[in-house]
């Protein structure tokens, strides 16, 4: 016998018999089902989206919403506007959009401005992070600040 027909009979899908098994062949069963994680609770809770956004930017000083965290931004215009905005020392209120998609469209249609990060200054819209590093270098930003 060649070494061709000695493979083939090995292989099943090839063509010959299958092997003699000494042990039966376990049959598949499934992982136990684990317990499905809640999603997370927005920050917000169950308030409506506008009176939110409103509340936050009229009892901050700064407000920046962002993609992501200031110690992990998702974005690298949440990160440079972060780093702009902590190295004034100043109490910053932060929202992570990511974690409400309702907030991240509704800070949208409430500064009538269509991309994050967005940064609110003494209740009022600033805009985002190209103009906050412009208002930073000139240092019109630290004049608003203080």
């Amino acid at each position: 016998m060649g070494l061709i027909d000695r493979i083939k009979r090995r292989l099943p899908i090839v063509g010959g018999s299958p092997p003699p098994r000494s042990a039966p062949v376990p049959q598949y069963r499934p992982p136990p089902r684990e317990e499905v994680e809640a999603e997370p609770v927005s920050p917000r809770g169950s308030q409506p989206v506008a009176e939110y956004i409103d509340g936050v930017v009229k009892g901050n000083q700064i407000v920046m919403f962002m993609k992501g965290t200031p110690s992990a931004p998702a974005c690298g215009f949440s990160a440079g506007a972060i780093g702009i905005l902590k190295s004034y020392n100043k109490p910053l209120f932060t929202f992570d959009v990511l974690s409400d998609g309702d907030v991240r469209e509704g800070v949208k249609s409430y500064s009538s401005w269509p991309t994050i990060p967005q940064i609110f200054v003494n209740g009022e819209f600033l805009g985002g992070a190209d103009i906050l590093k412009q208002l930073h270098e000139s240092g019109d930003l630290r004049t608003m600040l203080e």
